[in-house]
């Protein structure tokens, strides 16, 4: 199907802006990407680089899911956080950015939270492939499970905060995965619903424990740095490709 969407969409012609990649890839390959569909569920640290690395790559139709306004805590280490776009849906003003790389890209943003609340807005059918960039545990769980119901391939971002060593990230089955706190929570969860095989993004660095002086009484606080979470969401980009390009994409 995808295979023959490409060639549909891409006639061979070599695009100024790709053709790099298309050196890589081929033709071929390349119009796979041009007719690809992904999403990408939350557009933080790990989510706002791996959606980049998408519309830089090719993909031609992409939809950017998050509730969230960037804030001044954000400005560290997520692509769509500039003093300008303080306050902004980080979905609303990662379309922006997309649409100022690729204008001819098709192009979404749902500037809403994935939750039990809003799961049923999302059509998973309409997706060759699912990105999952969300912190919460349960909104994670449910989105595999929502994609894997609907037969679309899906990977899953673990822990990129308090960390130091962007280069310990690693790609694995969520069940091979070690030294991740979160990767073990969201696997017993799975499991509870069914669910393995799930492809992951996840780092083999023990976390750090981060000093609490800016963090408000209470909080779950999470220290996080530029060169970390952006790795992660590269990696997790890079999958993506190299699956839907080569034909490796399964749900």
């Amino acid at each position: 199907m995808l295979a023959e969407r490409g060639a549909a969409a891409y006639n061979g012609g070599m695009e100024q802006a790709y053709i790099r990649e298309i050196a890589l890839l081929g033709e071929e390959n390349f119009a796979r990407l041009r007719a690809a569909r992904v999403a990408v569920f939350g557009i933080g640290g790990v989510g706002s680089y791996a959606a980049e690395a998408l519309v830089r790559a090719g993909i031609g139709s992409l939809t950017f899911v998050d509730g969230d306004v960037v804030s001044e805590s954000n400005l560290n280490r997520q692509l769509v956080a500039l003093t300008s776009t303080l306050g902004k849906n980080k979905a609303r003003v990662m379309r922006g950015r997309a649409l100022d790389i690729a204008p001819s890209l098709s192009c979404e943003a749902a500037e809403c939270f994935f939750d039990e609340t809003t799961a049923d807005a999302f059509d998973f059918s309409r997706f060759d492939y699912v990105a999952d960039c969300i912190d919460s545990v349960k909104s994670k769980v449910l989105l595999i499970v929502r994609a894997r119901a609907a037969g679309v391939p899906v990977i899953s971002c673990m822990g990129a905060g308090n960390k130091l060593d962007g280069g310990a990230f690693r790609v694995a089955d969520i069940e091979k995965t070690r030294e991740c706190p979160l990767a073990k929570i969201v696997r017993r969860e799975l499991k509870r619903a069914g669910v393995t095989g799930v492809k992951a993004v996840y780092s083999e660095e023990k976390p750090v424990s981060p000093l609490r002086a800016g963090a408000a009484e209470g909080e779950k606080f999470v220290g996080s740095l530029s060169f970390v979470p952006s790795a992660a969401g590269l990696l997790l980009a890079g999958e993506i490709v190299k699956d839907l390009a080569f034909g490796r994409a399964e749900g």
